[in-house]
Formats: C-alpha cells, structure tokens, sequence
C-alpha cells in the first residue's frame, strides 16, 4: 500500500501529484508531474509492490485457493492506501505486477492488446482498463487457468471497475477516424 507514485512526486518533482491530471495517485500524474524518468520510475515501482508479494508467496508453496488472497491484496493496498486516508489510485501498475508475477509475460500481451485497441478506438481510458481486463480473463480462459486463479483476476476487476467507476459512467466515445470507418460500412 506504499504510494510510490506520490513520493516519487513529492521527492523528484516537489509536487503533490494529486493536484494535478485527474488527481489520481498514480504513475501517469507522477509522468506529468516529473517526466519520463519520475513517472517510469514510479510506474515500475507500483508494478514491483504487486510483483514481488505474489512472487514471494508462490516460491514459498502458495498455490490454489491460497494464491487469490496473495494476489488481490496488492491491489486492494494500492487503491485503498491507508496511507493515503484509503485514496489509492486506480491499481493498473499493481496488477500488471501481479499478474506477471501469477502467469509471466504473457498476461501483459493479453492485457495491452485489447488497452491499446479499445484505446486506438475510443477516448476513455478506464474503458481501455476494462478492456485489458477483459482481454487478460479471455488469455486466462483460453489457457484453462484454476478457478482460484479466475477467482483472483474478478477480485482484481472488480477494484478497477470501482476505481473507475466515476469515469466508466460515460459513455464510449468513438474516435472519429473509427466512427468514419464504421460510417462507410454502413453505406
């Protein structure tokens, strides 16, 4: 539940990342706030805080039912940071960490393909984070995952589709290059 976003905003671009962007206490407003180097930094640092608990826990024996917990903990932390008056961010690092700690490299690929689609095809980012869910739980399908496993990644969604909830409340906007697309099908 450590808030790395925000202390690396507050130590390398003396700002409170909070007050600026959307005001979430995440990486891209640490990016924003201190550039490149800050926000990556902190990006990587809310991925390892999922990474390195998931990770621990399985070379110690963790497996099935056990796992879930271990694997929705970091992302409960990073959204509801005690430290933080239990105003996290919106726990898209703390799950890429988790997931490739639960299943490799392969769940980025899975979660990226449908973000950066739903991305290129419409504006709302928290769609695009439903969208790389959605696209992690049909790789996690498709490779015939544990019901525990399944278990943790709803867990998991359902953090996100709470911390997003404000934003998922609009509807999908259509880039216009898409729209234009879709309109000459039509015809």
């Amino acid at each position: 539940s450590i808030p790395f976003s925000v202390l690396m905003g507050r130590i390398f671009a003396k700002t409170d990342i909070r007050t600026i962007g959307d005001g979430n206490p995440g990486g891209f407003n640490a990016w924003i706030a201190g550039g490149t180097p800050v926000g990556l930094t902190a990006g990587l640092l809310d991925m390892i805080k999922g990474f390195i608990p998931v990770s621990l826990a399985a070379a110690n024996g963790v497996s099935g039912w056990g796992i879930a917990p271990v694997a929705v903990a970091p992302v409960l932390g990073h959204a509801f940071s005690p430290f933080l008056n239990f105003r996290g961010g919106k726990a898209v690092a703390a799950t890429l960490g988790v997931w490739m700690a639960l299943i490799g490299w392969n769940s980025w690929i899975a979660y990226a393909v449908f973000a950066v689609i739903s991305l290129a095809l419409q504006a709302e980012n928290a769609w695009s984070a439903m969208a790389g869910m959605l696209g992690l739980a049909l790789y996690l399908w498709l490779i015939r995952s544990p019901v525990s496993i399944m278990a943790a990644w709803a867990g998991n969604f359902l953090v996100m589709v709470y911390k997003h909830r404000n934003e998922l409340r609009f509807p999908l906007q259509i880039r216009p290059w898409a729209a234009n697309l879709l309109a000459r099908r039509d015809t």
